[in-house]
């Protein structure tokens, strides 16, 4: 038995258990029912093979960010209706689901193959992608960025990486292509979490995003697990929001 449920099993005997990261209390109703099922199972009822393991998800399905970015971009694919689509390093399961309407052409520095044959892989880095100047009207990258020469996926450590990648994407665009992506943000000064990931903040993203023009964004609290007011961006120095945003190439 894992660790989570050998904790959860004798938390339950208090009526607690821990899901999602939480704390939660059982209602009496719902572990009295629980027992005399599991008792009854237990006893032979049915012919299944039983063992304990107790949950408890009721009420409004989650949010998470991870919905907003992938909302928001999947968003930004049905509007402008691109032809062709480069991503890099997005959530996998974003990318296949990408896959059952669009030909997509994907980039990972670990090395992997393509498991539909819509999807053409380049297993190279980001930083130096092997594409000709001008080939897609759209480059999305989905909380990849920040990860970028920091060592997190075998990729040699350049901490120049990240706008050495931004510059490669721009490079890829055709003039009119826009560029789709989701970051960490917060108010303050710029921060690594060495070697997971950085941190931005408002300010270095105009700057670095500049010869591009701005279309639409957003930030996502990761917390509350919604969207919110882009200037009530946290400060928290080791917390962040998550930014998406599209940009056009002129």
């Amino acid at each position: 038995m894992e660790r989570r449920e050998k904790i959860n099993a004798w938390l339950s005997h208090l009526r607690f258990i821990i899901y999602r990261g939480r704390l939660v209390r059982l209602p009496a109703d719902f572990y009295r029912r629980y027992r005399r099922t599991l008792a009854r199972l237990r006893q032979g009822e049915g012919g299944w093979s039983v063992y304990r393991e107790i949950t408890y998800d009721v009420g409004s399905h989650p949010e998470t960010s991870l919905d907003y970015e992938c909302a928001f971009a999947t968003r930004q694919v049905r509007e402008l209706a691109p032809r062709d689509i480069l991503d890099i390093g997005s959530y996998r399961h974003f990318i296949i689901g990408l896959l059952a309407c669009h030909d997509l052409t994907t980039v990972d520095v670990r090395s992997r193959r393509g498991i539909v044959p819509q999807e053409r892989v380049l297993v190279c880095d980001a930083k130096a992608l092997t594409l000709p100047d001008g080939s897609f009207d759209m480059v999305i990258s989905l909380c990849a960025l920040e990860h970028f020469g920091l060592g997190r996926y075998g990729d040699q450590i350049d901490l120049g990486a990240d706008r050495k990648a931004l510059a490669e994407m721009m490079r890829v665009l055709r003039p009119g292509g826009h560029l789709v992506v989701t970051i960490p943000v917060h108010a303050g000064r710029p921060a690594i979490a060495f070697n997971s990931h950085r941190v931005y903040t408002p300010e270095l993203i105009r700057e670095m995003f500049s010869p591009l023009e701005l279309v639409e964004e957003q930030v996502c609290d990761r917390r509350q697990e919604r969207l919110k007011d882009p200037g009530l961006i946290t400060a928290d120095p080791r917390d962040w929001d998550v930014y998406l945003g599209c940009w056009r190439k002129p």
